[in-house]
């Protein structure tokens, strides 16, 4: 998903061709279809990619808050962020409120975290691109949570835009999609992943040297 290959905490190479869509292919090829989020779930830009681990913050509707510590819970949650780290922010699609925004996003990237996926809105979008940290979301609001929304869970089992999400899932997003790959499923579906970004160079050398298309489906069963 960069320049540099990604390595995962297993110590395995991640192909920089591995993207989103081979990946759900591969989910396919061990019986895991449609782990892919909703398609409203997209990046503030196209160019911003994510690949890194869950971790998992679910908010529920809730208009109570201590008012000496509005956010105590938000904080405690960002403070917990390691390198690699995604920010998975569930909020069911509610649309009462942004979710995350310039200095959540500063506060994360600080921390070594590769990008925030939610499926709720965002704000401080212009804001947040300077920062250079990949954030995926539905649409944009202004309001604050506080008052409007409350922390119901951290590092939890959630559902974020119609998929499953545990703590330590694998989450690779562009702008095709997010994808996510369970925990105990990592480094089987990458090795299948690497091995048709390499056959897809081959086969895309092939189609534009003007084989048939069919000649290269036989040979390398890739599409």
């Amino acid at each position: 998903m960069s320049a540099q290959p990604f390595v995962l905490r297993s110590g395995l190479e991640v192909d920089t061709r591995v993207r989103s869509a081979l990946v759900s292919d591969s989910l396919d090829l061990i019986g895991i279809r449609n782990n892919v989020m909703s398609h409203a779930v997209t990046p503030l830009v196209s160019s911003m990619k994510i690949m890194g681990y869950a971790s998992t913050i679910e908010f529920g509707e809730g208009s109570d808050f201590d008012p000496h510590d509005p956010y105590g819970p938000a904080i405690d949650y960002l403070d917990s962020l390691q390198s690699d780290d995604v920010a998975i922010v569930a909020t069911g699609h509610s649309t009462k409120s942004a979710f995350w925004g310039e200095l959540f996003s500063t506060a994360a990237k600080g921390r070594g975290a590769n990008g925030v996926v939610t499926d709720g809105p965002i704000r401080d979008t212009q804001e947040i691109l300077p920062v250079g940290f990949s954030a995926f979301g539905i649409g944009t609001l202004p309001f604050d949570y506080k008052g409007r929304m409350k922390v119901s869970s951290v590092h939890t089992r959630v559902n974020c835009g119609g998929v499953e999400v545990n703590q330590g899932d694998l989450i690779v997003a562009d702008n095709d999609g997010v994808a996510v790959v369970p925990a105990s499923k990592i480094d089987e579906v990458i090795t299948l992943a690497n091995e048709r970004a390499r056959r897809e160079s081959t086969v895309l050398k092939e189609l534009l040297e003007g084989k048939s298309v069919r000649s290269v489906w036989d040979k390398h069963r890739v599409l």
